[in-house]
């Protein structure tokens, strides 16, 4: 009886699959497809989210996210994959890693927070082995790829650059006395074209830091010191326009559901390396928590709590019409909060500084971004929201984590199951 009722179960589950909610084109003209689109845009466990412009080479947008499961369960995906032709429909397409396989030279540790440039002809990741309970251990690491979609090798970095490390590892606390060593970002001085490395976290001994790598941004430069940027931050993101570096990132609690208090934060400097510096003149690198008022604030959770955790932001994508887009995660009310999915809001420029329109997730069908047709573009975009695929694995038994059943056409009603499999 038992066994048939597990069978049945199963059978079940598999036919439980993620609806990505395909959203028609708002309308076209004779230049652009505009489109329309509704938060979540990943309504898959995504946290720490990094999306990256390969339409160059590829023609996709890819999105990079947080580990996915429970580290040696052999269901868990190390580094989730997506990717997407207007950054409203995401596909899941597999592990950065290629599997089973992550790099396992601290014990203990689960990779986190992931971002990607494209350097020397090589696609360059960087990422976290964060260890939860004792920061101490965490490191900040890089792989590379002939692919945006992997396999990532970390095992090879030394043979391409005799100065990196063997496994990759970049910075940890033995090598920089910066504890909690997380959450990398890569930002290239426009000034110099030297490329740098921002890093760190909250607690003792940690704060985010900055250091120079070489170019190939597989190693640390030579000589290169740290220099201190922030103080109680992480999810460090530097962007550079009219001359100012921003350097956007998330405070409060990440990770409590729907307690979460992430907010994002700004700050800004005309040198890479700071002093950045608040709209309301306050400094990142103080070490108290005066530079953490609403005046520096720009997302954070609504009143009615749809959304919280609202952080860890990804880069800044501007659309052909010149309209910025940022990504970040929030627990949704809509899945009972279950796992961090991926929002996606317009960024906008007032005074010299970047703002959301309601300082708080779009929770009803809002315009997206704009795309050039494919006859006018290099690297065609295609654009069928009809008939995008579903996210059909996610990494978890039966591919059950954090999805629904198949709505029925336009409505906004979903089936969800209540299975927390992640860590």
């Amino acid at each position: 009886m038992l066994i048939s009722l597990a069978a049945l179960l199963l059978a079940g589950c598999r036919e439980k699959v993620i609806d990505e909610r395909p959203v028609k084109p708002e309308q076209e003209d004779d230049k652009y497809i505009y489109t329309k689109y509704q938060n979540p845009v990943i309504r898959n466990n995504c946290a720490d989210p990094s999306v990256f412009d390969d339409r160059e080479r590829s023609g996709y947008f890819y999105a990079y996210s947080t580990q996915n499961g429970t580290s040696g369960d052999a269901n868990c995906v190390y580094l989730p994959v997506y990717k997407s032709t207007d950054m409203v429909n995401w596909e899941l397409v597999g592990n950065a890693f290629g599997g089973m396989e992550r790099p396992q030279w601290i014990s203990g540790t689960r990779i986190w927070a992931p971002d990607i440039e494209y350097i020397d002809g090589r696609y360059v990741l960087y990422f976290a082995l964060g260890h939860w309970e004792n920061p101490a251990l965490s490191a900040c690491a890089v792989a590379v790829s002939d692919s945006p979609e992997g396999p990532f090798t970390w095992e090879n970095v030394k043979e391409i650059n005799p100065l990196a490390n063997e496994h990759g590892m970049l910075v940890d606390y033995a090598s920089q006395g910066v504890s909690n060593a997380i959450d990398a970002n890569i930002i290239r001085d426009q000034k110099t074209g030297e490329l740098y490395l921002f890093w760190g976290s909250f607690g003792s001994n940690s704060g985010v830091w900055a250091i120079q790598l070489t170019d190939d941004g597989l190693a640390v430069a030579p000589g290169a010191q740290k220099t201190y940027i922030c103080y109680e931050m992480e999810g460090t993101y530097v962007h550079y326009k009219n001359g100012y570096y921003y350097c956007f990132g998330s405070m409060g609690s990440c990770c409590a559901g729907k307690s979460s208090t992430y907010h994002i934060v700004v700050a800004r400097s005309q040198n890479i390396l700071g002093p950045y510096v608040g709209k309301d003149g306050k400094y990142m690198n103080t070490k108290s928590s005066a530079f953490n008022n609403t005046n520096n604030w720009i997302m954070s959770n609504p009143e009615n709590l749809y959304y919280a955790g609202t952080g860890h932001n990804s880069e800044i994508i501007t659309d052909d019409s010149g309209k910025d887009w940022m990504c970040y995660h929030a627990y949704w009310q809509g899945n009972n909060y279950d796992g961090r999915c991926m929002n996606m809001d317009e960024v906008l420029w007032g005074d010299g500084w970047p703002y959301f329109k309601t300082g708080h997730p779009s929770e009803g069908k809002v315009s997206g971004p704009s795309w050039l047709k494919a006859e006018s573009k290099s690297g065609s975009i295609t654009i069928d929201n009809d008939n995008a695929k579903p996210l059909l694995e996610t990494g978890d038994p039966c591919s059950c984590r954090n999805t629904w059943d198949y709505s029925p056409k336009e409505s906004n009603e979903f089936n969800f199951y209540d299975i927390k499999l992640y860590e």
